[in-house]
């Protein structure tokens, strides 16, 4: 076996680009590992973890290029397969206009000729700002996809959007449904007259598929990034987005989806909502607070709507034989769904380590003897990568560090499903499963897995296939991430 890797200087790509890149390289004859990827340091860190040896040297604006190979001779046919891959990137698309027409130079040029009212801005943080402004100065409302911009500036262009009447959604927001167009991560859902104000992507996720499973469909999805509903903030795009939805006539009633909110601002978007003469409906996160599937229980309930049996299936795998760790691992690509799993968790268990801004805190390497949380798509963890909805490499290498850790008692896990996220995500997460399982089965030991699959039968990639993949493989599924969670504590005998 025979490993090379060289750097790049300056040669730029986007990390889903660059995953692409590495899925098409690892494919290629005599090639066994590939990647594939911006020499950012958490990318680095996965690279030498991987037992390559990296350039010190290396920078963010650098492309490393990492093969393991045959043999010596198969490095050139390697090589040759990055630099085709990478040509492909660059080979134009084809386009509707004219040869001879310019293409707009800015954001807001583009805007502007295109006559759109709403933009989407998805480029690295410390440039996801100016773009924003210059789409909110043509007269568009703004999805903020771009993580890793500051508490002021999203204060600075929320003031800005509200002064040129027009929304900013985010930063970070991962998720919305504007007219049935569904942006960034978003589930198929029927039409209907539910309209969703998230605080929270995956939480609103949840929402919908679960509203979907009751026969009750969505007008609109709007997104305004997790710290909406912080003090700092003071939930600007939140009243903003209950106001047009007050406007709206398709939307009869409004849920509101957040990860825990600070208690002040919360009533007094309550007092705006009220006043707005909304029916609305709160799923706010927090100690005291129903969990997200007890909240649209509560709104389905209240609206006149049945609540039906939400679609689970257990594994019946013979572990009684073998041992048990004494300790809950709960792997999350979803940041609203791993809040609503830790407060569940800690409920019942006491503390537990996360990376969720709770106390305790974990470290850099994210591990702990005792329980553990782990958000996967937190910043500090896709700076120069994809997020783990689209690339799980991630977790999908902590899922076998926990199969080997004598501490993990079970394994807590999300699927989401929808468009933006990876397009057979049960096939690879399946894979994972089943060899944690025969991992710890092989040292004696137990290890029931809980998934948290979150989408619709409607969705690209099909809930109940996946759900089917996944128990197959030895995995219990369940729609509510809230069911999943208490079914994984009953798991480790400490549900109260």
């Amino acid at each position: 076996m025979t490993t090379h890797v060289e750097l790049r200087r300056g040669a730029y790509h986007d990390s889903v680009s660059l995953l692409q890149v590495s899925r098409t390289v690892a494919g290629a004859p005599q090639v066994e590992a590939a990647q594939v990827a911006m020499a950012t340091e958490l990318n680095l860190e996965v690279l030498r973890g991987m037992g390559f040896d990296v350039p010190h040297d290396a920078g963010p604006n650098d492309l490393v290029v990492a093969l393991r190979v045959t043999d010596d001779a198969a490095v050139s046919s390697g090589i040759a397969a990055v630099d085709d891959a990478l040509r492909a990137l660059a080979a134009p698309s084809g386009g509707t206009g004219t040869d001879d027409e310019v293409p707009p130079g800015t954001l807001g040029s583009a805007v502007r000729r295109a006559g759109a009212g709403l933009a989407l801005v998805s480029v690295p943080g410390a440039h996801a700002v100016t773009e924003t402004y210059d789409a909110i100065a043509a007269g568009a409302s703004v999805m903020l996809f771009s993580d890793n911009v500051s508490v002021a500036d999203e204060v600075a262009l929320k003031d800005a959007a509200e002064a040129a009447d027009v929304l900013v959604m985010g930063p970070d927001c991962g998720t919305a449904l504007v007219g049935g167009v569904a942006l960034g991560f978003a589930n198929v859902v029927a039409a209907g007259p539910v309209g969703i104000v998230a605080a929270s992507g995956t939480g609103a996720q949840q929402a919908m598929c679960l509203l979907d499973a009751a026969g009750v469909g969505v007008s609109h999805c709007l997104g305004v990034g997790g710290r909406d509903l912080k003090a700092a903030v003071g939930g600007r795009s939140t009243r903003q987005a209950l106001r047009a939805l007050a406007d709206d006539p398709a939307t009869e009633w409004v849920l509101v989806v957040s990860k825990p909110p600070d208690a002040a601002v919360l009533d007094e978007v309550r007092a705006e909502a009220d006043a707005l003469g909304l029916r609305v409906h709160w799923s706010t996160l927090g100690a005291g607070r129903p969990d997200l599937t007890a909240a649209v229980e509560d709104a389905l309930r209240a609206e006149g709507s049945s609540v039906p049996d939400w679609p689970a299936a257990q594994a019946d795998p013979d572990e009684q034989s073998l041992t048990r760790g004494p300790s809950l691992r709960g792997l999350f690509c979803g940041g609203t769904l791993a809040e609503e799993a830790l407060l569940l968790a800690a409920d019942a268990l006491g503390p537990v380590a996360s990376n969720l801004g709770h106390e305790p805190a974990l470290g850099p390497g994210l591990t702990d003897p005792g329980h553990v949380v782990v958000d996967f798509g937190a910043d500090e963890l896709t700076r120069g990568r994809a997020h783990p909805m689209i690339d799980p490499t991630l977790r999908t290498a902590r899922i076998a560090d926990e199969a080997a850790d004598p501490t993990c008692g079970v394994l807590l896990l999300d699927l989401v499903l929808g468009h933006g996220a990876h397009p057979d995500p049960a096939g690879e997460l399946a894979d994972a499963v089943r060899a944690a399982r025969a991992t710890a089965h092989s040292d004696g030991r137990a290890l029931p897995v809980v998934v948290s699959l979150t989408g619709t039968d409607a969705d690209p990639q099909g809930r109940e296939r996946c759900s089917d993949a996944l128990v197959a493989a030895g995995a219990s599924v369940f729609l509510s991430n809230a069911a999943a969670a208490r079914h994984a504590l009953a798991e480790l005998g400490a549900a109260r």
